[in-house]
C-alpha cells in the first residue's frame, strides 16, 4: 500500500517535469566529444602489439539505454510486483521506471566518438510480438538491437583501427529462434569485421588490425558455442559489486582485480552503483543520475584515476552516465603509464 501512495505523491511532480524526461535532453555532454573518436589507432606501437587484456579500455554500464520506451510494456526482466504497478499507475509508473532505467545520455554513435569501446547489452524479445525481433532492455524496452549495431558498425567503417567489444550479457524471453535470429543479424551487420573466438593472450591491436577485425562479441549463453565468431562470457567476466556504497564498491573492485590475473581473460571493473528498492524510493523523483550517481562520481573517479594497467591492474572499466565527467578521458590516458613500466611487468603476471 505504501509503494501505490508514494506513486500518487509524485503524480504532480511528474505532470510539470515530465517534458524533460520526453525530450531526452543530454545534460552535461562534453564539448570537444569526437577527441578520442581514434584513440585506438594513435597508440604506441610499445601498446599495440601488447595484449588486449593489459590495456586500460573505457566502457559504459547498460550502454544501450539513453532511451527507453514509455509506451511499450515492461519488460521480461522485472519482478511481478513492478509489473503490477506499472499497470495500475501506468503513467507515473512507467515515469519513475525511465529516471531509474536510464543509465546513459549519449548515444552508440556519441559514446565512440568520445572513446567508449565496451558495451554492455541485455536484450530481450517482446512477448506476444509476432517474429523474432530483439530489443534492448533495462526495465522499459529500449531500441531495436539491428538498429544499434547498425550506428556501431557505420562508426567503425569512418573508423577502421578502432575495435569494440560488445557483450550481451543477458536474455530474456528469447527462445532458440530469438537467439539464432540475432547471432545471424551479427554476422550479417559485421561479417569479416568479426574476431574470431581465440587464445586471449594473442589478442593484441596488431593482431586485430592485420586480420581487418574490429568486433569482438561475447555471448553468454550455450546456442553461441558452435559459432566461431561468438566469444563464451567466461573469457570476460565482469564481477558486480550490487552495493549502493562507494566504498564498499571500491574494496569489491580491489579484491576482484587481485584475482583476474588467474582467470587469464578479460576483466571488466564495474565502477557502478546499483540502487537497492529503498534507495530508488527515497529518491523516487529525483532518479538514478541526481540521486545515487553524481554524489558519488567524485570518489569513484578518484579510485579510477589512481588505476594502473597491465598484467595485475585494469582492463575494461564501465561507467553509468560516462559524459558526466571525462570518464573515457581518464581510462584512455591510463595506458600512458605502461609506457614506463619496465617490460616484464607489460605482459605475464
Amino acid at each position: 500500500m505504501w509503494e501505490w501512495l508514494q506513486m500518487f505523491r509524485i503524480l504532480d511532480y511528474f505532470c510539470i517535469e515530465g517534458s524533460d524526461l520526453k525530450t531526452g535532453n543530454k545534460v552535461g555532454v562534453l564539448d570537444g566529444v569526437n577527441s578520442n573518436a581514434d584513440w585506438m589507432g594513435s597508440l604506441s606501437p610499445t601498446l599495440t602489439s601488447m595484449p588486449m587484456k593489459y590495456l586500460a579500455v573505457p566502457g559504459s554500464h547498460d550502454s544501450f539505454s539513453f532511451w527507453v520506451d514509455e509506451k511499450a510494456p515492461v519488460g521480461p526482466d522485472q519482478k511481478a510486483l513492478v509489473k503490477h504497478l506499472a499497470t495500475a499507475f501506468h503513467l507515473v509508473a512507467k515515469k519513475v521506471m525511465k529516471k531509474w532505467s536510464m543509465t546513459q545520455n549519449l548515444t552508440f554513435r556519441e559514446q565512440l566518438e568520445g572513446g567508449i569501446r565496451y558495451f554492455d547489452l541485455r536484450v530481450s524479445s517482446k512477448p506476444g510480438e509476432p517474429g523474432h525481433e530483439v530489443y534492448f532492455i533495462h526495465g522499459l524496452f529500449g531500441h531495436k538491437v539491428r538498429d544499434g549495431l547498425h550506428e556501431i558498425n557505420t562508426f567503425l567503417n569512418s573508423h577502421p583501427k578502432e575495435v569494440v567489444f560488445l557483450d550481451f550479457n543477458h536474455h530474456y524471453a528469447m527462445s532458440k529462434e530469438h537467439h539464432r535470429y540475432l547471432i545471424t543479424m551479427l554476422q550479417q551487420m559485421f561479417g569479416q569485421k568479426l574476431c574470431k573466438s581465440n587464445v586471449v593472450e594473442d589478442i593484441t591491436l596488431d593482431y586485430l588490425w592485420e586480420n581487418k577485425y574490429q568486433v569482438i562479441v561475447f555471448y553468454h549463453h550455450p546456442l553461441a558455442d558452435d559459432c566461431p565468431h561468438l566469444w563464451p562470457g567466461s573469457k570476460i567476466p565482469a564481477p558486480w559489486a550490487n552495493t549502493t556504497d562507494a566504498y564498499k564498491l571500491i574494496q569489491f573492485l580491489e579484491t576482484t582485480l587481485g584475482e583476474r590475473a588467474k582467470y587469464g581473460s578479460f576483466h571488466v571493473s564495474q565502477a557502478i552503483l546499483t540502487p537497492r528498492v529503498k534507495t530508488i524510493f527515497r529518491g523516487l523523483v529525483k532518479g538514478l543520475r541526481n540521486h545515487l550517481v553524481e554524489r558519488n562520481l567524485p570518489t569513484i573517479m578518484t579510485w579510477v584515476e589512481a588505476q594502473k594497467p597491465g598484467a595485475n591492474g585494469v582492463n575494461i572499466i564501465t561507467s553509468d552516465f560516462v559524459d558526466l565527467v571525462d570518464f573515457a578521458t581518464t581510462v584512455i590516458n591510463l595506458n600512458n603509464l605502461l609506457l614506463s613500466q619496465p617490460s616484464r611487468d607489460l605482459r605475464y603476471p
